[in-house]
């Protein structure tokens, strides 16, 4: 196989053996788990020969962890495997195939079996291939695959599982965006993160710690390594990470083996319910979570520690909609920031949603609120549509650190950068354009120049907030008793059942009411009413008089403003409006000046001001554009008419 694509399309391929046997759906749990087997197996291969002689000379008095650790260093690499077997010596006994590759497998060091068997669940897999007489023809392709790293670069293997995933994901109709991010765009959250610390990443032997909660097949984490290396070969990121996903937490384990990072550091399960690294602190942290999904299935548990430690937890700052946990994600990252002083910086890409949704008051408001307020938010930089695999939607990179340079105390900076991209030369799923080397380079210059531009815009934290006031308007009724009305009162639920006789001497009682006019003022009309119920012998509690007084009534500007007990007007529901003055502006000045020569009997009801924040990303790059002239419009349809009528004399000719 002499590149990429050639090495996908084989791997592909083989799952066409299992056409008929399997359903679409199942090719994946089959292809990537042997993927990532022949791959560990490449890798050892060279060294096999030592680690066998090496187990030989150990004596049984070893204690385990030595044992693990010198058979590490005869294979020169973080696992190893002590079966004799590999692909190519699988395929000399077909008969036993089955069990000598579960020989195989069992064979390797802890963490590497822990992802066969516990995450992919491959004996399962192995037991029906062999069932089925389809598991030497799939040994058999495997083995034709040159997996080694110097055949296919650990980037390249990244590339290839994500390709796969993809590939099987729209056969199956699932979301293969929940699984990882393109690569360019996890080039530019790896150097918008990185590049406020440039200075401080580049001295000899600088240690720095990086987590992502839900970290797919491990791209971001490996693409942050990448780039830490390049620019500074000293350093050392020591990579964290926790994913939900059994399959794509086997692929990201296995490839921070075979880098030789600490495979411990990746943590399977829900980061929201099971917090794989609760006590642990990070420099810096990275994250795709996936976009609009419910976190529903851990509501009670998430519930249950944000009333429980409040802000002294993790969610303590507001819970947003069942429907989408992005926000959760971000409260979660946060809670891991360096308590000790050090800067601690995330980098999350949210759709738009998180921006605005909620009004003041609501858990997503309260959310954004906690961030600005802390001074904590530095940037969002919009990404072009059409980025990701298997959306087009409007994406962000939110950028949040706990140590804001000086210059950026108070402030937000966000940064258009939805023109910048180049066409791809095949769309892979949604994703139509990709973002260029050049600008990547670019964006992250427009975040670390820090001035205004044309596609950087620098505000203060206030100006994402707003007081969001209730403004109300008196009550006018008018009542009557006619026909109609007292319809209303016959069908009103709560009326109907009192007694049959009952409801008869109340409307027998309220027709005897003076004149039986229209009432203007209700306090008339109550005393009227009242005394002619009393004269009745009725009872009228003031339940009773509610569905009485609400059946009769209409709304009517010309009548008199209902009052309560102490003489104040009394608010009309159905004409209450709300109103978002900006935080930096006086309340009433605002009210004088936008509301009252408009409603000029209109009040604030100060008790229910609530304050708000969101950031209305698109309306600080909105540009208007006019419309074109009429008299252009008017020319480019004439000149369509005549093209039509000349095509139409050549049809007729």
């Amino acid at each position: 196989m002499e590149n990429f694509s050639t090495s996908v399309s084989f791997i592909w391929s083989i799952a066409d053996i299992l056409r008929g046997n399997f359903k679409q759906s199942e090719y994946g749990r089959v292809i990537l788990p042997f993927t990532v087997l022949r791959r560990l197996d490449c890798v050892l291969e060279a060294s096999k020969g030592d680690v066998l002689n090496k187990l030989k000379s150990l004596s049984d008095n070893v204690d385990h962890t030595m044992r693990e650790t010198m058979l590490n260093m005869a294979a020169g690499q973080n696992f190893h495997n002590t079966s004799p077997y590999t692909f190519q010596k699988l395929l000399d006994d077909p008969d036993n195939i089955a069990a000598n590759l579960s020989h195989f497998i069992n064979g390797f060091s802890d963490d590497a079996r822990e992802i066969f068997i516990d995450r992919f669940k491959l004996p399962e897999q192995i037991t029906r291939l062999d069932k089925d007489n389809l598991l030497y023809l799939v040994v058999s392709k495997f083995a034709q695959a040159d997996l080694h790293p110097d055949a296919v670069s650990n980037l390249q293997m990244g590339y290839m599982f994500e390709e796969l995933i993809r590939r099987f994901s729209e056969q199956s109709n699932e979301t293969a965006g929940e699984h990882f991010t393109p690569r360019e765009v996890i080039r530019l959250m790896v150097d918008l993160l990185f590049y406020e610390d440039a200075d401080v990443l580049t001295k000899p032997g600088i240690i720095r710690k990086l987590f992502d909660p839900a970290c797919g097949t491990g791209g971001m984490l490996s693409i942050a390594e990448d780039y830490l290396r390049e620019l500074n070969p000293d350093a050392h990121l020591e990579v964290y990470g926790q994913e939900l996903n059994d399959e794509s937490y086997g692929i990201c384990k296995s490839d921070m083996i075979i880098k030789g990072q600490n495979a411990k550091n990746i943590h399977p399960g829900n980061s929201f319910s099971e917090d794989g690294l609760e006590d642990e602190q990070f420099d810096y942290m990275l994250s795709n979570p996936p976009f609009g999904v419910e976190w529903k299935k851990v509501e009670k548990a998430i519930k249950e520690e944000a009333n429980t430690l409040g802000l002294k937890g993790r969610f303590g700052a507001g819970l947003p909609r069942v429907s989408d946990g992005s926000l959760l994600f971000v409260q979660h990252m946060i809670s891991k920031f360096n308590r000790n002083g050090d800067p601690s910086r995330l980098a999350v890409v949210l759709n738009g949603s998180p921006l605005f949704t909620g009004s003041a008051g609501s858990g997503e408001s309260e959310i954004r609120r906690w961030i600005i307020e802390n001074d904590w938010l530095e940037a969002i930089v919009a990404l072009p549509t059409d980025m990701f695999y298997n959306t087009g939607i409007a994406t962000y990179i939110w950028i949040i650190t706990n140590k804001k340079k000086p210059q950026r105390k108070g402030k937000v900076q966000l940064i258009n950068a939805t023109d910048f991209h180049s066409p791809m030369r095949k769309s892979l799923g949604s994703k139509r354009k990709q973002i260029a080397p050049e600008q990547i380079k670019t964006i992250a210059e427009l975040f670390g120049n820090f001035e205004e531009s044309e596609q950087s815009k620098i505000f203060d934290n206030s100006d994402f907030g707003y007081q969001r006031i209730t403004v109300e308007r008196p009550l006018k009724l008018n009542f009557n008793v006619d026909e109609e009305r007292l319809e209303l009162l016959r069908d009103n639920k709560a009326f109907s059942k009192l007694d049959k006789t009952d409801q008869q001497t109340i409307i027998t009682a309220l027709e005897t009411l003076p004149g039986r006019g229209l009432y203007l003022n209700r306090d008339t009309f109550v005393k009227d009413m009242d005394k002619a119920l009393k004269s009745a012998q009725v009872k009228a509690g003031a339940p009773l008089k509610k569905v009485i007084l609400s059946a009769l009534s209409e709304r009517d500007e010309n009548a008199d403003v209902c009052t309560n007990n102490k003489g104040k007007p009394e608010p009309d529901s159905e004409l209450r409006d709300y109103e978002n003055v900006p935080l930096k502006e006086d309340i009433d000045t605002y009210f004088q000046r936008e509301v009252i020569p408009h409603v000029p009997d209109a009040w604030i009801d100060y008790d229910k001001t609530k304050v708000g924040f969101e950031i209305p990303f698109n309306r600080h790059f909105y540009q208007y554009v006019p419309p074109r002239p009429l008299e252009e419009i008017d020319a480019e349809l004439d000149a369509v008419t005549a093209e039509i009528l000349e095509l139409l004399r050549e049809v007729h000719v």
